[in-house]
Parts: structure tokens; sequence; C-alpha cells
């Protein structure tokens, strides 16, 4: 199987500024139907997780140098979140990423690159 990362790009923090409690509930449960049906589809998740608000984001800048607060400024859409899914079949994985990409953040669908695919 292929290992993908599932990236869920967008306004980060748009869950908890900008949404009610009902409206939170609801994209929740999207990304529950989300994980069941890559399941019954025979996708494995095997790893992921909701990312903290970037407010908490610490950023060492390109070629190194102080640690500071916050997301890469001139960035306007960040990872939110990502889901590591082995797939046999990236275009149903695709079609099932259309169920959370409907709440309105863009997804970026990656496969991960695997020891074998390295230079020796």
């Amino acid at each position: 199987m292929t290992e993908y990362v599932v990236l869920i790009v967008g306004d980060a923090d748009r869950w908890w500024t900008t949404m009610d409690v009902d409206q939170r509930t609801a994209g929740y449960a999207e990304y529950a139907r989300f994980g069941e049906e890559l399941t019954r589809r025979g996708h494995t998740i095997t790893g992921g997780a909701e990312l903290h608000a970037t407010s908490e984001a610490k950023r060492i800048p390109p070629g190194g140098g102080p640690v500071t607060d916050g997301p890469f400024t001139e960035t306007a859409e960040q990872v939110g979140g990502f889901y590591l899914v082995q797939s046999e079949d990236l275009d149903d994985l695709l079609d099932c990423c259309s169920i959370i990409a409907a709440l309105g953040d863009g997804i970026e669908v990656r496969r991960t690159v695997q020891p074998e695919d390295r230079p020796s």
C-alpha cells in the first residue's frame, strides 16, 4: 500500500473564531464520516491530528535563526490538521476527501517518501 498525507489547508483558526458550537459539532461529524468512509472503502488511517491555533505556533526561519511566535506571516493559508492514510486507490481517496473539502478548507494529498524511495 502507498502512504499519503492528507493536509487540511485553509483558515486554521476558523473553527474557533467564527463558528458557533453547533457549526463545530456538525463539522466534526463530517470528519467522523470521512474516517468511516475511508475505512468502509478499504483505506487505512495510520495517524493524524487536528492542530492547535496558529497563535501557538513556533517558527524558525529558513536557514536558521531565532525562534519566534506564530506562523509564517506571508502565508494566507495554514495547515489545520492532517491524516496519514494507506491506500491502493488514490482516486478513491481523493473522492473521500471531498467530504471534508465541502466544509470549506482546501485538501492537499501527497505521497510520503519511503526509505526505498531515497537514493542509496
